[in-house]
């Protein structure tokens, strides 16, 4: 690869691809969590960003993908819906978004956010952008807007430097991924099965049939999986094709048991981590 080639490579890879070109390097994948703000309130959920990044014993998260409670959700599973509905009747505001990014990049982690479009759309579009990355924000995450339908935010996501990562799934056509993926900056998110996100008892066989056909697509952009991990077992076998592995119930989890129980104890959440992190690590690649 010449000097030209490899400038447009970094170039694409953005900030968010660049950890997970990192971590590939140190011959594991990534750790992203996923965490709404505003759950169990907006200062709770900014303590549980950061005892994500922190973990227990030097094991935390890479990046944290900062999940924006919506009223709509068509891909949160019961565990993720609980929440944003808690964090929405508590009065999470979508400026507080950016006081997460802050949160997360102060703790040392990358922040992605996770958005319904209806959202960035009634903020405005390039008011988020400029909004997000003062913020120290990457890049967002869009489960609900496809490349062909997102002129405007490529303009504002070029401007402000801003990564872009859409979904592909084991429904999407050949076609459909390579555009996705030609599209995206940082990486691409694999949803491993179809459906809502939640916990699963094991992960999805389709999984490492999606990473392939993603990467037959496009060798060079990451591939980030999520829906189902739970465990650092799971982490593991997920590491062993993946370029990220993506965890949000299993976190979630241990914050509503703690909500639900009274307390602000962030341990379990911080041992969750920890063993996740650990899988991660597992796989020699």
């Amino acid at each position: 690869m010449n000097t030209a080639e490899s400038n447009a490579l970094d170039d694409r890879l953005g900030i968010s691809g660049q950890t997970l070109k990192a971590t590939k390097g140190a011959g594991r994948a990534a750790l992203v969590g996923y965490l709404p703000v505003g759950y169990p309130s907006v200062a709770g959920s900014l303590a549980a960003m950061r005892a994500v990044v922190e973990g227990t014993d030097g094991l935390g998260a890479d990046m944290v993908e900062i999940g924006m409670p919506y009223s709509d959700p068509m891909m949160d599973g019961l565990v993720i819906q609980h929440a944003t509905t808690k964090a929405l009747e508590r009065g999470v505001h979508t400026r507080d978004l950016f006081t997460a990014a802050e949160t997360v990049a102060d703790a040392g982690a990358i922040p992605m956010v996770m958005i319904y479009w209806n959202l960035v759309h009634r903020y405005g579009v390039e008011a988020f952008a400029r909004d997000l990355a003062a913020a120290g924000g990457a890049g967002l995450i869009t489960p609900d807007l496809t490349p062909d339908e997102a002129q405007e935010w490529m303009a504002a996501s070029d401007l402000y430097g801003l990564d872009r990562v859409f979904l592909i799934a084991p429904s999407s056509s050949d076609e459909r991924i390579a555009t996705t993926m030609a599209a995206c900056r940082g990486w691409v998110y694999a949803t491993s099965v179809m459906g809502v996100t939640g916990v699963r008892a094991q992960t999805s066989s389709a999984a490492p049939v999606i990473v392939r056909r993603a990467r037959q697509a496009d060798p060079n952009l990451p591939v980030g999986v999520g829906l189902g991990v739970s465990n650092g077992d799971q982490a593991a076998e997920v590491a062993a094709y993946a370029d990220a592995v993506i965890v949000g119930s299993a976190l979630v989890k241990c914050l509503i048991a703690a909500d639900d129980a009274g307390s602000d104890d962030l341990r379990p959440l911080r041992e969750k981590v920890a063993d996740l992190a650990s899988g991660v690590r597992r796989q020699a690649r």
